[in-house]
């Protein structure tokens, strides 16, 4: 195999696939008026993490008791429409003006 055969391998194998409006990993999203967190991302799923409400009350003996729930993990398509408030938009450049 010469090297110019590897180069083409590799040019059909590495193809960096970008999609500026697909959920990715650690953007911020929100469900349910609720801030998520997003886990991992697939081509056909996304897992989002949404951190439970702490439960409080008071037990038999008036003592105030707290429990805090496990985050909900679920999944959702990766191409959905939901707002990323996280990511930054990319910088406009200026063109010189004549």
């Amino acid at each position: 195999m010469h090297p110019s055969e590897q180069a083409e391998l590799f040019g059909l194998i590495f193809r960096p696939s970008h999609h500026p409006f697909r959920l990715r990993t650690n953007d911020v999203i929100r469900v349910d008026g609720k801030l998520c967190r997003v886990i991992r991302v697939s081509e056909c799923a996304v897992v989002v993490r949404m951190n439970q409400r702490a439960r409080k009350f008071s037990t038999r003996f008036d003592k105030r008791v707290r429990f805090q729930s496990p985050p909900k993990e679920f999944r959702i398509s990766p191409n959905s429409e939901s707002e990323i408030l996280n990511r930054k938009a990319p910088k406009q450049t200026k063109t010189k003006q004549r």
